[in-house]
């Protein structure tokens, strides 16, 4: 949905075209059941496949998912070789089940540090996988907002060193266009698990409009009936992107 297309005073139509989803609180869920972290992170693996299937039937176009922050690689090593353990699988076989359902896969964040098994695996499901026309899966892997924003602005830095781009012609459209995610609908619902109540440097610049919903669920146990909670909350807010409100003529912020 973008802004220039419903204006900025109106409610807008039914549900959200683009869902983002911090995955949170996979090792709460594993300790209040008395198992080990990694049972914890293979059951919120097993989550996701659910939550894909009933994104498409819900119209969502774009779901993407927060796996494994820049700021991850701080847990424990053992922790940290489970979690791309448990990616590499992920990929090696799901890839071709969303081949065959018309789900296209991409992973946004660094590459760099992952193995270059890793890396193989990466770029043969996002081969297989391209052109699904009934939705798109993005996985944030190894991803912060802030390297996101900078990589915007080193592209954009280039340009003017080479003499491609004045820098009088640097604005908000020029960067949006180099972060991640550009060509997707904006984020329209941005979602976290677990009871926290920050974004914890996810999608900072796309999430600007984003609509907010926190819940005490932990990821694992999150499913499609937590989903349409949290699309009837996003059908109920009244998004302004900064205009006047219609229900009380007052200036709004937001």
């Amino acid at each position: 949905m973008s802004v220039s297309g419903t204006g900025v005073t109106g409610r807008e139509p039914a549900g959200p075209r683009h869902i983002a989803i911090i995955m949170d609180g996979n090792g709460r869920w594993a300790a209040r059941k008395g198992l080990s972290p990694s049972a914890g992170h293979k059951a919120g693996v097993e989550r996701i496949r659910d939550l894909i299937e009933a994104c498409k039937e819900r119209g969502v176009e774009a779901l993407t998912l927060f796996a494994f922050s820049s700021e991850n690689w701080q847990r424990p090593p053992k922790e940290v070789e489970l979690l791309m353990t448990l990616f590499h699988s992920y990929l090696r076989r799901e890839a071709r089940r969303m081949q065959e359902q018309g789900v296209e896969l991409r992973v946004i964040g660094r590459r760099d540090r992952f193995s270059p098994r890793l890396q193989r695996a990466i770029a043969e499901a996002e081969a297989m996988t391209r052109g699904g026309e009934r939705g798109t899966l993005v996985i944030a892997a190894d991803y912060g907002g802030q390297w996101d924003i900078a990589q915007a602005a080193r592209a954009l830095a280039e340009e003017v060193t080479s003499g491609r781009r004045s820098v009088d012609s640097i604005d908000e459209a020029a960067l949006a266009e180099r972060v991640q995610l550009a060509d997707l609908p904006p984020v329209d619902l941005l979602i976290r698990s677990s009871g926290e109540q920050r974004i914890s440097n996810f999608i900072l610049w796309q999430a600007a409009y984003s609509e907010f919903y926190f819940t005490d669920t932990l990821w694992p146990d999150f499913g499609v009936e937590e989903l349409d909670e949290a699309i009837a909350a996003f059908r109920q807010r009244d998004r302004r992107y900064g205009g006047r409100s219609e229900e009380d003529g007052l200036e709004a912020q937001a």
